[in-house]
């Protein structure tokens, strides 16, 4: 049996530092939690933390600079996964910094490291980093410190961010194909009128007489396009540039994104988007122990739309005066449906609200689902719509005079 040397922090926080005899690392991580204790390291004779136990864990395949969610996912399976084979934190951080190949991450868990070999807790270490680990990331990390489950939360966490993830990355998949449509469209159409157009115009104007309407207006556009395509640009840096200027501002902000939740065609996903991350947010925090003012601040940081987050600020001052969550949600049945208020107001009543929160959850997760697939489906035929009409108008445009021509000289 070797002696080991451990530090190790007790329900309050406070770090004890002290040897055991043991036949192995493992066998003193499990002698400390049997003991209420929340492991920061174990080193044994002759070893640091530096020791190469990296054949444990799969490689990272990502490379870069600046980790994404999907690498902070990854990093908190892994996290859990040493954590809960008994490695110390220490160590545990030593093992994920060498496996890490996007730089600022590989730097931000040595200074993390650093910061816990010198006392500081693991939560507040990772704050010094929002970039990378989130004010819901922090306090999440935060409640596992205190109720000695770190593994089991940090495996919650990766499974939230591995849910969130999929559901961005399910609705930017829906979007390519129309938006490869709508550019097709887009190129045809100017190729028709920058290049076909212009040939037709030529042969019209040698033949002379009088063009319909409809020719004039399709060689005006073909003339604009050719020759003023620079005003396009112009035009369009305008309005980009006026909304992100009007975004940046309160009211703009406002306007916004009460027009998104409101809009015909995508503010059914908006709305049901938020939803599922308010339920799948909320719920995780409050699972995870977190207090429920704590629980409403840190939700409402991620809700991305002001319209929500000015609904989760009046639910926290109700909550604050003693009122139920329910009613205030209640108050605003275009972005939180009726549905989600009962669960809701059930939950509050049976002291399951984080249960009812996850049902809520994946509810909306799956009608996520359901309106993506369905404004696929709706916007593939209006592209081609579009398109048809597009060229449609073109051709019009351009042999309506030939038949015309063609009729008053076969007369």
């Amino acid at each position: 049996m070797a002696v080991y040397t451990y530090k190790a922090r007790d329900r309050a926080g406070k770090l004890i530092e002290a040897t055991m005899e043991a036949t192995s690392q493992r066998d003193v991580a499990a002698a400390l939690r049997d003991k209420g204790l929340f492991v920061a390291e174990i080193k044994a004779p002759g070893t640091g933390v530096n020791k190469d136990v990296s054949e444990l864990l799969p490689k990272w395949a990502n490379v870069g600079a600046k980790p994404n969610t999907r690498d902070v996912a990854i990093f908190s399976r892994q996290f859990a996964t040493v954590i809960s084979a008994g490695l110390p934190v220490v160590q545990s951080l030593a093992i994920l910094q060498k496996q890490a190949e996007k730089k600022g991450l590989k730097d931000a868990l040595k200074q993390v490291r650093e910061d816990v070999e010198t006392g500081l807790p693991l939560s507040e270490a990772l704050a010094k980093f929002p970039g990378i680990f989130n004010k819901l990331y922090v306090y999440l990390v935060r409640a596992g410190e205190v109720s000695g489950n770190l593994d089991g939360i940090l495996e919650r966490v990766a499974a939230f961010q591995e849910k969130q993830q999929a559901l961005k990355g399910k609705i930017r998949t829906a979007m390519t194909y129309p938006s490869v449509v709508m550019f097709i469209a887009i190129a045809v159409t100017w190729f028709l009128l920058t290049g076909i157009v212009p040939q037709f115009a030529g042969i019209l104007d040698q033949l002379g007489g009088e063009l319909p309407l409809i020719t004039r207006v399709l060689i005006a556009i073909s003339d604009f396009l050719r020759y003023q395509w620079y005003f396009l640009i112009v035009i369009f840096a305008i309005v980009v540039g006026s909304i992100v200027f009007a975004y940046r501002t309160d009211k703009g902000r406002h306007v916004i994104d009460n027009f998104l939740l409101k809009a015909p065609i995508v503010g059914n996903l908006v709305r049901k988007t938020a939803v599922a991350s308010f339920s799948s947010t909320f719920g995780l925090l409050l699972k995870s122990g977190v207090n429920i003012i704590e629980s409403i601040d840190i939700t409402k940081g991620t809700a991305g739309n002001i319209i929500v987050e000015d609904v989760l600020d009046e639910t926290k001052e109700a909550v604050q005066r003693g009122e139920q969550i329910s009613q205030t949600l209640g108050k605003y049945p275009n972005v939180f449906p009726p549905l989600v208020t009962s669960m809701v107001a059930i939950g509050e009543e049976t002291g399951a609200l984080d249960a009812m929160l996850e049902k809520v959850s994946n509810f909306y997760e799956r009608e996520v689902d359901e309106a993506v697939d369905g404004l696929t489906a709706a916007l593939e035929p209006a592209m081609i719509v579009f398109l048809g009409v597009v060229v449609g108008f073109i051709v019009a445009g351009m042999f309506l005079p030939m038949f015309s021509i063609i009729g008053s000289l076969s007369q």
